[in-house]
Protein backbone atom coordinates (compact mmCIF):
# COMPACT_ATOMS: atom_id res chain seq x y z
CA UNK A 1 0.00 0.00 0.00
CA UNK A 2 1.38 3.71 -1.12
CA UNK A 3 1.03 5.95 2.15
CA UNK A 4 -0.69 9.29 1.90
CA UNK A 5 -0.79 11.89 4.22
CA UNK A 6 -1.80 15.05 4.08
CA UNK A 7 -2.35 17.99 6.29
CA UNK A 8 -5.29 20.20 6.13
CA UNK A 9 -4.97 23.53 7.97
CA UNK A 10 -8.00 25.55 7.86
CA UNK A 11 -6.08 29.65 6.45
CA UNK A 12 -7.84 31.44 9.27
CA UNK A 13 -4.49 32.62 10.28
CA UNK A 14 -1.22 31.69 11.04
CA UNK A 15 0.40 28.01 11.32
CA UNK A 16 0.27 27.81 14.76
CA UNK A 17 2.24 25.28 16.68
CA UNK A 18 -0.10 22.52 17.04
CA UNK A 19 -0.70 22.54 13.24
CA UNK A 20 3.21 22.82 12.67
CA UNK A 21 3.47 19.43 15.04
CA UNK A 22 0.89 17.68 12.95
CA UNK A 23 2.23 18.79 9.55
CA UNK A 24 5.78 17.15 10.74
CA UNK A 25 4.20 14.11 12.09
CA UNK A 26 2.60 13.50 8.49
CA UNK A 27 5.77 14.82 6.49
CA UNK A 28 8.25 12.01 8.62
CA UNK A 29 5.53 9.52 8.77
CA UNK A 30 5.55 9.73 4.56
CA UNK A 31 8.98 9.92 4.25
CA UNK A 32 9.52 7.29 5.96
CA UNK A 33 7.72 5.27 3.64
CA UNK A 34 8.83 6.86 0.88
CA UNK A 35 12.95 5.61 2.03
CA UNK A 36 11.90 2.40 3.20
CA UNK A 37 8.31 1.27 2.39
CA UNK A 38 6.23 0.99 -0.95
CA UNK A 39 6.57 4.89 -1.54
CA UNK A 40 4.68 7.98 0.19
CA UNK A 41 3.52 11.08 -0.20
CA UNK A 42 2.88 14.08 1.98
CA UNK A 43 0.11 16.66 0.71
CA UNK A 44 -1.55 19.57 1.44
CA UNK A 45 -4.86 20.78 1.64
CA UNK A 46 -6.65 23.85 2.25
CA UNK A 47 -9.54 23.97 4.22
CA UNK A 48 -10.63 27.17 2.58
CA UNK A 49 -14.46 26.98 2.34
CA UNK A 50 -15.09 29.07 5.46
CA UNK A 51 -15.59 32.39 3.23
CA UNK A 52 -15.73 34.71 5.65
CA UNK A 53 -12.80 33.62 7.83
CA UNK A 54 -9.96 32.20 5.28
CA UNK A 55 -7.97 34.55 3.88
CA UNK A 56 -4.78 34.81 1.53
CA UNK A 57 -2.87 36.54 3.74
CA UNK A 58 -3.53 33.02 6.52
CA UNK A 59 -2.49 30.93 3.26
CA UNK A 60 0.48 32.71 2.45
CA UNK A 61 1.54 32.46 6.04
CA UNK A 62 0.92 28.38 5.89
CA UNK A 63 3.13 28.03 3.12
CA UNK A 64 5.50 30.14 4.53
CA UNK A 65 5.33 28.54 8.02
CA UNK A 66 6.12 25.16 6.10
CA UNK A 67 8.76 26.09 3.75
CA UNK A 68 10.67 27.80 6.37
CA UNK A 69 10.10 24.66 8.90
CA UNK A 70 11.25 22.51 5.90
CA UNK A 71 8.29 20.72 5.18
CA UNK A 72 8.04 20.47 1.68
CA UNK A 73 4.98 18.85 0.17
CA UNK A 74 4.55 16.43 -2.91
CA UNK A 75 2.14 18.46 -5.62
CA UNK A 76 0.31 21.42 -5.81
CA UNK A 77 -1.45 22.59 -2.17
CA UNK A 78 -5.45 21.43 -2.69
CA UNK A 79 -8.00 24.22 -1.97
CA UNK A 80 -10.95 22.44 -0.87
CA UNK A 81 -13.47 25.21 -2.19
CA UNK A 82 -12.68 24.73 -5.53
CA UNK A 83 -14.35 20.92 -4.82
CA UNK A 84 -17.20 22.06 -4.19
CA UNK A 85 -19.29 20.00 -7.16
CA UNK A 86 -17.75 17.04 -6.27
CA UNK A 87 -18.54 17.16 -2.48
CA UNK A 88 -22.24 17.94 -4.03
CA UNK A 89 -22.19 15.04 -6.41
CA UNK A 90 -21.27 12.40 -3.00
CA UNK A 91 -24.37 13.72 -1.58
CA UNK A 92 -26.76 13.39 -4.87
CA UNK A 93 -24.90 9.54 -4.91
CA UNK A 94 -26.13 9.16 -1.00
CA UNK A 95 -29.74 10.42 -1.86
CA UNK A 96 -29.88 8.17 -4.78
CA UNK A 97 -29.42 5.22 -2.68
CA UNK A 98 -30.89 6.29 -0.18
CA UNK A 99 -28.28 6.72 2.32
CA UNK A 100 -29.57 10.48 2.57
CA UNK A 101 -32.54 12.69 2.96
CA UNK A 102 -33.70 16.17 2.47
CA UNK A 103 -34.66 17.53 5.85
CA UNK A 104 -37.34 20.71 6.17
CA UNK A 105 -36.80 21.46 9.26
CA UNK A 106 -38.06 24.60 9.52
CA UNK A 107 -35.53 27.21 12.07
CA UNK A 108 -38.44 27.70 14.45
CA UNK A 109 -38.18 24.08 15.12
CA UNK A 110 -34.52 23.11 15.11
CA UNK A 111 -34.51 25.87 18.36
CA UNK A 112 -37.08 23.87 19.66
CA UNK A 113 -35.07 21.03 19.51
CA UNK A 114 -32.49 23.24 20.91
CA UNK A 115 -34.23 24.39 23.80
CA UNK A 116 -35.69 21.19 24.90
CA UNK A 117 -32.24 19.52 24.93
CA UNK A 118 -31.24 22.34 27.26
CA UNK A 119 -34.15 21.86 29.62
CA UNK A 120 -33.16 18.44 29.75
CA UNK A 121 -29.47 19.03 30.41
CA UNK A 122 -28.60 16.85 27.40
CA UNK A 123 -26.38 17.80 24.49
CA UNK A 124 -28.82 18.85 21.27
CA UNK A 125 -29.78 16.47 18.42
CA UNK A 126 -31.81 16.08 16.49
CA UNK A 127 -34.75 14.17 16.05
CA UNK A 128 -34.69 12.52 12.53
CA UNK A 129 -38.44 13.80 11.61
CA UNK A 130 -37.86 14.07 8.36
CA UNK A 131 -35.79 11.19 7.95
CA UNK A 132 -38.81 8.70 6.49
CA UNK A 133 -41.25 11.29 5.86
CA UNK A 134 -42.86 12.03 2.61
CA UNK A 135 -41.11 14.89 0.78
CA UNK A 136 -44.71 15.58 -0.65
CA UNK A 137 -45.64 16.96 2.93
CA UNK A 138 -42.80 19.23 2.42
CA UNK A 139 -43.38 23.11 3.22
CA UNK A 140 -42.71 25.53 0.33
CA UNK A 141 -40.75 27.97 2.02
CA UNK A 142 -38.07 25.92 3.24
CA UNK A 143 -34.98 25.43 1.91
CA UNK A 144 -33.99 21.58 2.86
CA UNK A 145 -30.42 20.48 4.16
CA UNK A 146 -29.34 16.96 2.66
CA UNK A 147 -28.85 15.02 6.21
CA UNK A 148 -27.39 11.78 6.62
CA UNK A 149 -29.22 8.73 7.45
CA UNK A 150 -26.80 7.53 9.96
CA UNK A 151 -26.95 3.64 11.57
CA UNK A 152 -29.53 4.39 14.91
CA UNK A 153 -28.30 0.79 16.41
CA UNK A 154 -24.65 -0.57 17.62
CA UNK A 155 -21.59 1.36 17.66
CA UNK A 156 -19.22 2.61 15.64
CA UNK A 157 -15.56 1.88 16.21
CA UNK A 158 -12.30 2.96 15.09
CA UNK A 159 -9.12 0.68 15.81
CA UNK A 160 -7.11 4.37 16.14
CA UNK A 161 -3.24 3.58 15.70
CA UNK A 162 -2.43 6.04 18.77
CA UNK A 163 -5.31 6.12 20.78
CA UNK A 164 -6.23 2.01 20.31
CA UNK A 165 -9.65 0.85 19.95
CA UNK A 166 -12.41 3.29 20.42
CA UNK A 167 -16.14 3.38 19.77
CA UNK A 168 -19.04 5.49 20.31
CA UNK A 169 -22.83 4.27 20.65
CA UNK A 170 -24.42 4.85 17.43
CA UNK A 171 -27.62 6.06 19.49
CA UNK A 172 -25.20 8.72 20.31
CA UNK A 173 -24.95 10.71 17.14
CA UNK A 174 -27.66 12.30 15.12
CA UNK A 175 -28.13 12.64 11.33
CA UNK A 176 -25.75 15.10 10.40
CA UNK A 177 -25.87 17.90 7.66
CA UNK A 178 -24.41 17.46 4.74
CA UNK A 179 -25.12 19.83 2.57
CA UNK A 180 -26.82 23.34 3.88
CA UNK A 181 -29.85 24.81 2.12
CA UNK A 182 -27.96 27.13 0.16
CA UNK A 183 -26.14 23.24 -1.10
CA UNK A 184 -22.93 24.31 0.19
CA UNK A 185 -21.21 21.12 1.77
CA UNK A 186 -20.25 20.83 5.55
CA UNK A 187 -17.28 20.05 6.64
CA UNK A 188 -17.90 16.51 7.74
CA UNK A 189 -18.63 15.92 4.53
CA UNK A 190 -16.17 17.81 2.15
CA UNK A 191 -13.12 16.19 4.34
CA UNK A 192 -14.26 12.62 3.59
CA UNK A 193 -14.45 13.24 0.06
CA UNK A 194 -11.17 15.03 -0.35
CA UNK A 195 -9.67 12.49 1.39
CA UNK A 196 -11.41 9.81 -0.47
CA UNK A 197 -10.36 11.67 -3.69
CA UNK A 198 -6.82 12.41 -2.51
CA UNK A 199 -6.37 8.71 -1.52
CA UNK A 200 -5.44 9.43 1.68
CA UNK A 201 -4.38 6.31 3.03
CA UNK A 202 -3.37 7.12 6.87
CA UNK A 203 -5.01 10.76 8.55
CA UNK A 204 -2.98 11.97 11.25
CA UNK A 205 -4.44 14.52 13.37
CA UNK A 206 -4.72 15.89 16.78
CA UNK A 207 -7.67 14.39 19.15
CA UNK A 208 -9.65 17.21 19.28
CA UNK A 209 -10.85 15.40 15.61
CA UNK A 210 -12.14 12.25 17.16
CA UNK A 211 -15.70 13.00 17.67
CA UNK A 212 -15.49 13.79 13.93
CA UNK A 213 -13.98 10.68 12.79
CA UNK A 214 -16.72 8.56 14.61
CA UNK A 215 -19.55 10.88 12.05
CA UNK A 216 -16.80 10.06 8.80
CA UNK A 217 -16.60 6.94 9.13
CA UNK A 218 -19.99 6.48 8.70
CA UNK A 219 -19.78 9.09 5.64
CA UNK A 220 -17.44 6.62 4.42
CA UNK A 221 -19.50 2.91 4.97
CA UNK A 222 -22.81 4.73 3.23
CA UNK A 223 -20.29 6.16 0.47
CA UNK A 224 -18.92 2.52 0.32
CA UNK A 225 -15.50 3.74 0.29
CA UNK A 226 -12.15 2.21 2.09
CA UNK A 227 -11.55 3.66 5.75
CA UNK A 228 -8.56 5.41 5.88
CA UNK A 229 -6.20 4.31 9.02
CA UNK A 230 -6.51 6.97 11.59
CA UNK A 231 -4.11 7.59 14.47
CA UNK A 232 -5.31 11.01 16.66
CA UNK A 233 -2.73 13.03 18.11
CA UNK A 234 -2.74 14.21 21.90
CA UNK A 235 -3.06 17.95 21.91
CA UNK A 236 -0.18 20.08 23.52
CA UNK A 237 -1.00 21.84 26.68
CA UNK A 238 1.43 24.62 28.37
CA UNK A 239 3.90 23.65 31.38
CA UNK A 240 1.21 24.29 33.88
CA UNK A 241 -1.06 21.63 32.31
CA UNK A 242 -3.58 24.04 30.74
CA UNK A 243 -4.59 24.29 27.14
CA UNK A 244 -1.70 25.99 25.20
CA UNK A 245 -2.51 29.34 24.85
CA UNK A 246 -0.33 32.31 23.64
CA UNK A 247 0.92 32.58 27.25
CA UNK A 248 2.40 29.37 26.73
CA UNK A 249 4.02 29.57 23.19
CA UNK A 250 0.94 29.28 21.60
CA UNK A 251 2.55 31.20 18.47
CA UNK A 252 2.77 30.69 14.80
CA UNK A 253 5.88 29.77 13.54
CA UNK A 254 6.96 32.85 12.29
CA UNK A 255 7.08 34.29 15.51
CA UNK A 256 9.39 31.56 16.64
CA UNK A 257 11.65 32.38 13.29
CA UNK A 258 11.85 36.24 14.44
CA UNK A 259 12.91 35.07 18.06
CA UNK A 260 15.55 33.50 16.52
CA UNK A 261 15.16 29.87 16.37
CA UNK A 262 16.03 27.74 13.80
CA UNK A 263 13.81 25.45 12.37
CA UNK A 264 15.71 22.45 12.55
CA UNK A 265 15.71 23.11 16.16
CA UNK A 266 11.97 23.55 16.02
CA UNK A 267 11.41 20.59 14.55
CA UNK A 268 13.71 18.14 16.66
CA UNK A 269 11.69 20.20 19.49
CA UNK A 270 8.19 19.16 18.09
CA UNK A 271 8.69 15.64 17.02
CA UNK A 272 9.54 15.12 20.58
CA UNK A 273 6.38 16.74 22.37
CA UNK A 274 4.61 13.59 22.11
CA UNK A 275 7.27 10.83 20.30
CA UNK A 276 9.77 9.34 21.54
CA UNK A 277 12.97 6.77 20.72
CA UNK A 278 14.13 5.89 23.96
CA UNK A 279 15.98 8.80 25.51
CA UNK A 280 17.26 10.42 22.53
CA UNK A 281 16.71 13.98 22.84
CA UNK A 282 19.09 15.44 20.07
CA UNK A 283 18.01 13.82 16.85
CA UNK A 284 18.73 14.91 12.75
CA UNK A 285 15.96 14.89 10.91
CA UNK A 286 17.72 12.17 8.38
CA UNK A 287 17.42 9.84 11.71
CA UNK A 288 13.53 11.26 12.68
CA UNK A 289 12.62 10.03 9.10
CA UNK A 290 14.45 6.74 9.68
CA UNK A 291 12.85 5.83 13.29
CA UNK A 292 9.64 7.91 13.31
CA UNK A 293 6.33 5.55 13.14
CA UNK A 294 2.65 6.26 14.70
CA UNK A 295 3.49 3.50 17.76
CA UNK A 296 5.90 5.55 19.54
CA UNK A 297 3.87 8.04 19.92
CA UNK A 298 2.12 8.51 23.51
CA UNK A 299 -1.63 8.87 24.68
CA UNK A 300 -0.75 11.86 26.79
CA UNK A 301 -1.02 15.21 26.15
CA UNK A 302 2.38 16.95 25.86
CA UNK A 303 4.11 19.78 27.94
CA UNK A 304 5.20 22.66 25.74
CA UNK A 305 8.53 23.79 27.66
CA UNK A 306 10.03 26.71 26.39
CA UNK A 307 13.31 25.83 28.41
CA UNK A 308 13.75 22.65 26.57
CA UNK A 309 13.28 24.55 22.73
CA UNK A 310 15.91 26.58 24.07
CA UNK A 311 18.32 24.16 24.79
CA UNK A 312 17.81 22.52 21.80
CA UNK A 313 18.06 25.81 20.19
CA UNK A 314 21.66 26.61 21.54
CA UNK A 315 22.32 23.19 20.48
CA UNK A 316 21.58 23.33 17.20
CA UNK A 317 23.40 26.78 16.97
CA UNK A 318 26.37 25.32 18.59
CA UNK A 319 27.07 22.44 15.93
CA UNK A 320 26.55 24.74 13.33
CA UNK A 321 28.65 25.92 10.30
CA UNK A 322 30.41 29.50 11.06
CA UNK A 323 30.28 30.50 7.67
CA UNK A 324 26.23 29.37 7.76
CA UNK A 325 25.82 31.16 10.97
CA UNK A 326 26.94 34.62 9.60
CA UNK A 327 24.05 34.10 6.97
CA UNK A 328 21.47 33.20 9.15
CA UNK A 329 22.38 36.43 11.87
CA UNK A 330 23.42 39.11 9.69
CA UNK A 331 19.52 39.11 8.64
CA UNK A 332 18.97 39.80 12.64
CA UNK A 333 22.13 42.19 13.11
CA UNK A 334 20.82 44.20 9.96
CA UNK A 335 17.37 44.66 11.73
CA UNK A 336 18.54 45.89 14.96
CA UNK A 337 21.00 48.09 14.11
CA UNK A 338 20.33 51.68 12.61
CA UNK A 339 22.18 53.26 9.77
CA UNK A 340 24.40 50.95 7.85
CA UNK A 341 26.56 48.52 9.35
CA UNK A 342 30.48 48.21 9.43
CA UNK A 343 31.70 46.86 6.39
CA UNK A 344 34.35 44.80 7.97
CA UNK A 345 31.13 42.86 10.11
CA UNK A 346 30.77 40.00 7.80
CA UNK A 347 34.83 39.02 7.99
CA UNK A 348 34.64 40.02 11.73
CA UNK A 349 31.27 37.57 12.72
CA UNK A 350 33.34 34.73 10.81
CA UNK A 351 36.56 34.89 13.30
CA UNK A 352 34.49 35.12 16.41
CA UNK A 353 31.57 32.83 15.46
CA UNK A 354 33.03 29.71 17.53
CA UNK A 355 32.89 31.69 20.88
CA UNK A 356 30.11 33.75 20.47
CA UNK A 357 28.12 30.90 19.56
CA UNK A 358 28.47 29.07 23.06
CA UNK A 359 26.91 31.87 24.83
CA UNK A 360 23.50 32.34 23.18
CA UNK A 361 20.25 30.48 22.79
CA UNK A 362 18.76 32.15 19.69
CA UNK A 363 19.32 34.52 16.75
CA UNK A 364 18.43 37.25 18.49
CA UNK A 365 21.25 37.03 21.39
CA UNK A 366 24.09 36.19 18.99
CA UNK A 367 22.96 38.94 16.86
CA UNK A 368 22.87 41.01 20.02
CA UNK A 369 26.31 39.55 21.70
CA UNK A 370 27.92 40.21 18.05
CA UNK A 371 26.99 43.54 17.87
CA UNK A 372 29.80 45.65 18.94
CA UNK A 373 31.43 43.88 15.77
CA UNK A 374 29.20 45.30 13.52
CA UNK A 375 28.68 48.96 14.98
CA UNK A 376 30.59 52.02 13.61
CA UNK A 377 32.86 54.34 15.67
CA UNK A 378 32.49 55.70 17.99
CA UNK A 379 30.13 53.22 19.65
CA UNK A 380 28.02 53.29 22.24
CA UNK A 381 28.64 52.30 25.50
CA UNK A 382 26.14 50.55 27.86
CA UNK A 383 25.32 51.74 31.56
CA UNK A 384 27.56 48.67 33.34
CA UNK A 385 30.44 49.72 30.61
CA UNK A 386 30.36 53.28 31.84
CA UNK A 387 30.34 52.76 35.52
CA UNK A 388 33.36 50.64 34.63
CA UNK A 389 35.25 53.71 32.83
CA UNK A 390 35.61 55.63 35.94
CA UNK A 391 39.07 58.04 36.43
CA UNK A 392 41.23 54.92 37.76
CA UNK A 393 39.69 52.61 34.94
CA UNK A 394 40.74 55.69 32.25
CA UNK A 395 44.79 56.10 33.94
CA UNK A 396 45.02 52.18 33.33
CA UNK A 397 43.51 52.43 30.00
CA UNK A 398 45.62 54.96 28.98
CA UNK A 399 48.77 53.15 29.37
CA UNK A 400 47.62 49.97 27.95
CA UNK A 401 46.49 52.18 24.77
CA UNK A 402 50.30 53.12 25.16
CA UNK A 403 51.56 49.80 25.16
CA UNK A 404 49.56 48.17 22.31
CA UNK A 405 50.97 50.80 20.26
CA UNK A 406 54.86 49.23 20.66
CA UNK A 407 52.89 45.84 20.19
CA UNK A 408 54.65 44.69 16.74
CA UNK A 409 52.73 41.46 16.33
CA UNK A 410 49.37 42.30 16.80
CA UNK A 411 48.43 38.46 18.28
CA UNK A 412 45.96 36.90 21.26
CA UNK A 413 49.37 35.67 23.29
CA UNK A 414 51.02 39.16 22.57
CA UNK A 415 47.75 41.18 24.34
CA UNK A 416 47.84 38.31 27.25
CA UNK A 417 51.75 38.96 28.11
CA UNK A 418 51.13 42.68 27.82
CA UNK A 419 48.65 42.81 30.25
CA UNK A 420 49.55 40.25 32.52
CA UNK A 421 53.17 42.64 32.84
CA UNK A 422 51.34 45.99 33.19
CA UNK A 423 48.93 44.11 35.59
CA UNK A 424 52.36 43.19 38.07
CA UNK A 425 53.92 46.61 37.55
CA UNK A 426 50.82 48.22 38.28
CA UNK A 427 50.39 46.45 41.10
CA UNK A 428 46.95 45.55 40.34
CA UNK A 429 44.43 42.60 39.42
CA UNK A 430 44.58 41.59 35.75
CA UNK A 431 40.80 42.05 36.21
CA UNK A 432 41.57 46.08 36.24
CA UNK A 433 42.77 46.27 33.05
CA UNK A 434 40.61 43.76 31.09
CA UNK A 435 37.57 45.34 32.05
CA UNK A 436 38.22 49.53 31.26
CA UNK A 437 39.34 47.58 27.90
CA UNK A 438 36.52 45.49 27.00
CA UNK A 439 33.92 48.56 28.28
CA UNK A 440 36.43 50.29 25.31
CA UNK A 441 36.11 48.01 22.80
CA UNK A 442 32.94 46.21 22.75
CA UNK A 443 30.58 48.84 25.02
CA UNK A 444 29.49 46.17 27.19
CA UNK A 445 30.53 44.15 30.49
CA UNK A 446 30.31 40.47 28.65
CA UNK A 447 32.08 39.59 25.17
CA UNK A 448 34.87 36.90 24.17
CA UNK A 449 38.26 36.92 25.21
CA UNK A 450 38.76 41.05 25.18
CA UNK A 451 42.57 39.03 23.52
CA UNK A 452 40.62 37.52 20.97
CA UNK A 453 38.66 40.84 20.26
CA UNK A 454 41.80 42.90 20.02
CA UNK A 455 42.97 40.62 17.37
CA UNK A 456 39.66 40.45 15.63
CA UNK A 457 39.22 44.09 15.45
CA UNK A 458 42.54 44.81 14.38
CA UNK A 459 45.62 47.24 15.38
CA UNK A 460 43.46 50.60 13.98
CA UNK A 461 40.27 50.19 14.81
CA UNK A 462 41.13 48.64 18.57
CA UNK A 463 43.36 51.58 19.24
CA UNK A 464 40.85 54.54 17.72
CA UNK A 465 37.93 52.66 20.38
CA UNK A 466 40.23 53.41 22.94
CA UNK A 467 41.15 56.76 21.82
CA UNK A 468 37.05 57.56 21.42
CA UNK A 469 36.70 56.24 25.25
CA UNK A 470 39.58 58.74 26.17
Amino acid sequence: MTVVTRFAPSPTGFLHIGGARTALYNWLFAKHHQRYGDGGQFLLRIEDTDRARSTDAAVDAIYDGLKWLGLDWDGDAISQFSRISSHQQAARQLLEHDKAYRCYCSPEELADMRALAKQQGRPMKYDGRWRDRDPADAPKDVQPVVRLKAPVSGDTIIDDRVQGEVKVSNQEIDDMVLLRADGTPTYMLAVVVDDHDMAVSHIIRGDDHLTNAFRQVQIYKALGWHIPIFAHIPLIHGADGAKMSKRHGALGADAYRDQGFHAEALRNYLLRLGWSHGDDEIISTDQAIEWFGLGAIGRSPSKFDLAKLNHINSHVIREMDNERLVDLVMPFIEKNLPGDIAKETANRLKQAMSSLKERVKNFVELAESAKFLAVNRPIDIDEKAAHILNDEALVHLKNMHDELLNVDLWAHDTFDAVARTYAEKADIKLGKVLQPLRSALTGTTKSPSIFEVLEILGRDESLARIDDVL
